[in-house]
């Protein structure tokens, strides 16, 4: 193996490169036109352009047009089509991942289950065995796609039909599984590598718990909650599928965990490389893609069981473009500052006096567009400590130091949930994020910030004061920016007032700030433009708008106006100009980043303007449907 093409974009192209370029090998990218410039693109070797990252042959065709003789597809995309890995095969061209048999057999949810319980596997109840509530899943898919929990049968038609249509986008199969749904439960997920030889080991286990719609947020390992005889038997037991199969390469055995009767089912098995996998190489210390490399190559495996030891503990969080204090609707638009803890760097390490390390997977800088057309993961921040609360608290500072303003993130929420009380005692469940009541972060110490900055920039014009220099507006000349104030903000020279609390400023320099407020100190990154203000607090991203920098923004009545509230694809219109509608009733389906959203009547009325139509690209914000509210006569 010598030339390795990364049939991917993003944060897992640039980490597979990393330990290529490590072991000599010569790299080469992928992109379409919306990644022309990417950061994935830039740091290959080579790269090739294709119309899609799941074109099969036009990948395949990639491949041999510049010399590969190996291709690691990450995960997403082409990393579990069996279509592809035999393309790959037919091509002569080696696959960083296992047979196209093999996934075929454990890439569809269906013929893995019955191959877990002939390798004496226990697995979860389906069909009639499953009485209400039941869990509709996509026979051929995974990530949480085509997934619809079922409490009862008046439920099931819709939800069969929402879960079919999802599975058939993604996936392009919309065969349906339908199993048992534990309500209390805990996702635990055993991480395997198998090679030619017969060899087969285990590198312990992971607790995915913390997700929502069945999309994970918070990976941890090793799994804080379980006894050494579920460990065994879930390690056990993901062994014993794998050499069943004969499974080559990296894999990942996901079981779930019934936390009321303390029984562990087998789900599902990852033909790929988790996006999780980096708590896994903390805790081991092992580089699960140069054993990827080195197993498709067709080396032994250079380690056995007995070689395999877990260290301390590690948390991974998952950086995704959404606004999770607004219905976790995906985002889009262009960053402006990127800070990641420890650097600017795609991978960043960094130790902390309690001996935690802090180590952040991303392809996100400045001036990057962030569209919906992939997958709204941004990035990965993942800290290894001697223990879990030591790897809590570093996870916490970490995020702390995370900001990426002109784009709105989960950082924020990432901060305040690995903080909580609930994350602390391990008592999340899967099903614990979906119906959680978490708060937004409070805005007063944001808002002192964006006050401080503008009124510095708006009364002192003096040439080398930090507010002055351009290092608070992005791309800007070295002139001073005026902003709109509702109010006056006492400010002499380094301290003053704000809302009537003592403000002194301790440091400023390169958008990031530090202040005492009423004697105790704050940092926030801070990026201020004329009429808009940005700053970044423990991660969570505040804009102020002046000249209501301090005023409270109220969402106005509604109109009757069905506005798009993310940018994306309008896949289903339910209704015509004068039809009558129902409030609460489905008016329009909008896509984005394969999430679906059901846009409602907000009352009851009459359809008198439908700007929306089925597969058209809408715009955040635009009018998709105006409802004219019914006159209720006079009692």
């Amino acid at each position: 193996m010598q030339t390795l093409l990364i049939a991917n974009r993003g944060e897992i192209a640039l980490r597979v490169m990393r330990t290529a370029r490590t072991m000599g090998l010569r790299t080469i990218a992928l992109f379409t036109d919306l990644d022309a410039d990417a950061p994935h693109v830039r740091a290959a070797d080579d790269a090739v352009r294709v119309e899609g990252y799941l074109d099969i042959d036009a990948v395949v065709a990639a491949a041999q047009s510049s010399g590969a003789d190996a291709i690691h597809p990450g995960y997403g995309f082409l990393s579990e089509r069996a279509a592809f890995a035999r393309a790959v095969e037919a091509a002569g061209i080696t696959l960083v991942g296992p047979s196209a048999d093999v996934m075929d057999r454990m890439g569809r949810k269906d013929a893995a289950r019955e191959i877990a319980i002939a390798a004496g596997v226990p697995v979860v109840p389906t069909g009639d065995d499953a009485a209400y509530p039941v869990l509709v899943k996509a026979a051929a898919g995974g990530g949480g796609k085509g997934m619809r929990i079922v409490r009862s049968a008046a439920e099931y038609d819709e939800a069969l039909a929402g879960a079919r249509r999802e599975a058939l986008s993604s996936f392009g199969d919309d065969t349906m599984l339908v199993e048992k749904y534990v309500e209390r439960g805990r996702h635990i997920e055993v991480q395997v590598l198998g090679d030619s030889h017969g060899n087969v080991v285990h590198l312990f286990e992971r607790d995915c718990s913390t997700q929502r719609r069945h999309q994970k947020v918070l990976e941890e390992a090793p799994a804080p909650t379980i006894t050494p005889e579920v460990r065994e038997l879930v390690t056990s037991s993901a062994v014993a599928l794998a050499r069943h199969v004969g499974y080559e390469n990296a894999g990942t055995v996901e079981f779930l965990l019934d936390s009321d009767t303390g029984e562990a089912y087998f789900l599902e098995m990852n033909t790929r490389l988790q996006v999780e996998h980096p708590v896994t190489e903390a805790i081991t210390g092992l580089d699960l893609v140069e054993l990827q490399l080195r197993v498709a190559a067709g080396e032994p495996l250079p380690i056995t069981q007995d070689d395999v030891t877990a260290t301390g503990h590690a948390i991974e969080a998952r950086v995704y473009a959404e606004d999770s204090f607004g219905g976790f609707l995906p985002q889009a638009g262009r960053t402006s500052i990127v800070r990641w803890p420890g650097g600017s760097e795609a991978r960043s390490a960094r130790t902390s006096t309690t001996g935690a390390t802090v180590r952040v997977d991303h392809a996100l800088e400045p001036g990057q567009v962030v569209s919906t057309s992939y997958d709204p993961m941004l990035g990965k921040v993942v800290v290894h400590g001697p223990d879990r609360e030591t790897a809590r608290q570093a996870l916490v500072a970490a995020l702390d130091d995370t900001a990426i303003l002109g784009l709105t993130t989960n950082a924020g929420f990432l901060r305040t949930l690995v903080a909580g009380d609930d994350f602390r005692d391990a008592t999340i469940d899967t099903a614990w994020l979906d119906t959680a009541e978490i708060e937004r972060p409070d805005d007063a110490l944001p808002r002192i910030f964006a006050a401080w900055v503008s009124a510095m920039l708006t009364a002192v014009v003096d040439a080398g004061h930090p507010f002055q220099s351009d290092g608070w507006r992005a791309g800007a000349d070295p002139a001073p920016t005026v902003v709109e104030l509702d109010r006056p903000v006492v400010v002499d020279r380094h301290r003053g007032t704000v809302d009537g609390r003592t403000v002194r400023q301790v440091a400023a320099a390169d958008h990031t700030l530090t202040v005492a407020v009423d004697g105790q100190r704050h940092t926030a990154v801070v990026n201020v433009q004329p009429h808009v203000a940005e700053v970044s607090f423990r991660g969570q991203r505040f804009v102020f708008e002046a000249p209501d920098v301090f005023g409270d923004h109220a969402v106005a009545a509604g109109d009757g106006a069905i506005t798009a509230p993310m940018p994306g694809t309008v896949l289903d219109v339910r209704v015509t100009d004068g039809d009558r509608v129902e409030a609460g009733q489905v008016l329009v389906v909008l896509e984005a980043m394969k999430m679906e959203l059901s846009l409602k009547a907000p009352f009851a009325g009459t359809v008198v303007g439908l700007a929306a139509t089925t597969g058209a690209q809408v715009a955040l914000g635009a009018t998709l449907v105006q409802v004219e509210q019914e006159v209720q006569p006079d009692e």
